[in-house]
C-alpha cells in the first residue's frame, strides 16, 4: 500500500469537497508522488483518512477515471493510469528504434529458447519444408523499469543454426541476424488484433489477466523477400499505442 497520505479538505473553501480531493490527487500525479502503476486506496480508506463520505470519495474519484488520470483494475484495484509509448509499425520496425526515437531506457530478456517443431501457420509463413524445425524465442521487452511486451518469435533453423545462442549473448534481432549476414530487413504484414492477457501474459507483463493486450503477429522478410522471422508479440495496451506508418522506416 502507498505511504503517501491526503490531507483533509477545507470545509470554510468554496471549492466543493469532492473537488479538493481530485485536485489533491491530481496534483500529486502532477508531482510525480504518485507515478503510472501506483496503487490509490480504495474509496472506503480514502473516506477514512480524509474525515469525508464514502459517497464523496467516489464522486472525486469517478472524475479522475473520467479525466483518464486513473483506471479500475479489476483485479487490483484503483491505480494511476500509466504512460502510454507511441510504437510506430512501419515497413522496417524494430523495438530499440523505436526506444531510442522516444529517448529512453529501454531492453529486453530472453526468457527462453528451444529448437522445435513450429506450429503450422509458423511453418507455412516461413516456408519451412515438412518437419524441418525451428528456433523459438520468447522475450519480454522493457522501457524506463515497465515490461512493455510478451514476445516470441521463430527462425528457420537451417538457415540460422546456433542462433538460440547468437540471441542470447545479443539480445537483439537485428544483431543476431546481423552475424548470419542480414544487415537489414522488412515488414512484409503486420497483423493486429485485441484480447485479454490471460495468465501467462499477464505475469509476464506484471497486470492483471483481466486487462487487455495488442496482439501483433508478424512477418520479417530479406532483401530477396524470402522470410526471416515470425513474430507473434502482446503489447500491454494501457502502455503501448500502435502507430501505423505508411512512410519510409
Amino acid at each position: 500500500m502507498m505511504a503517501i497520505l491526503f490531507q483533509p479538505p477545507d470545509r470554510s473553501c468554496d471549492v466543493p469537497v469532492w473537488r479538493q480531493i481530485e485536485q489533491q490527487v491530481l496534483q500529486q500525479i502532477r508531482s510525480g508522488q504518485l507515478r503510472g502503476g501506483a496503487k490509490l486506496p480504495s474509496a472506503l480508506e480514502l473516506a477514512r483518512q480524509l474525515r469525508v463520505n464514502r459517497h464523496t470519495v467516489r464522486r472525486a474519484l469517478d472524475a479522475l477515471e473520467e479525466r483518464g488520470a486513473i483506471h479500475g483494475d479489476p483485479a487490483r484495484g484503483l491505480r494511476v493510469r500509466e504512460e502510454c509509448y507511441d510504437y510506430a509499425i512501419g515497413r522496417r520496425t524494430s523495438f530499440s528504434r523505436n526506444m531510442n526515437n522516444l529517448n529512453v531506457t529501454s531492453g529486453n530478456k530472453v526468457l527462453g529458447t528451444a529448437l522445435v517443431m513450429p506450429p503450422q501457420r509458423v511453418a507455412e509463413s516461413l516456408a519451412l519444408a515438412r518437419g524441418e524445425r525451428a528456433w523459438w524465442i520468447e522475450s519480454s521487452a522493457y522501457a524506463e523499469g515497465r515490461v512493455l511486451d510478451h514476445g516470441q518469435a521463430w527462425f528457420s533453423a537451417a538457415r540460422f543454426p546456433r542462433l538460440g545462442e547468437v540471441f542470447q549473448r545479443t539480445g537483439s534481432v537485428s544483431r543476431t541476424l546481423a552475424e548470419f549476414g542480414i544487415s537489414d530487413y522488412f515488414r512484409s504484414y503486420t497483423r493486429v488484433t485485441a484480447r485479454l492477457a490471460g495468465t501467462a501474459t499477464g505475469m509476464v507483463l506484471d497486470q492483471s489477466p483481466d486487462l487487455p493486450v495488442l496482439e501483433v503477429e508478424s512477418l520479417n522478410v530479406d532483401g530477396q523477400n524470402q522470410p526471416v522471422q515470425y513474430g507473434l508479440t502482446c503489447f500491454a495496451a494501457e502502455r503501448v499505442q500502435l502507430v501505423l506508418s505508411t512512410t519510409e522506416r
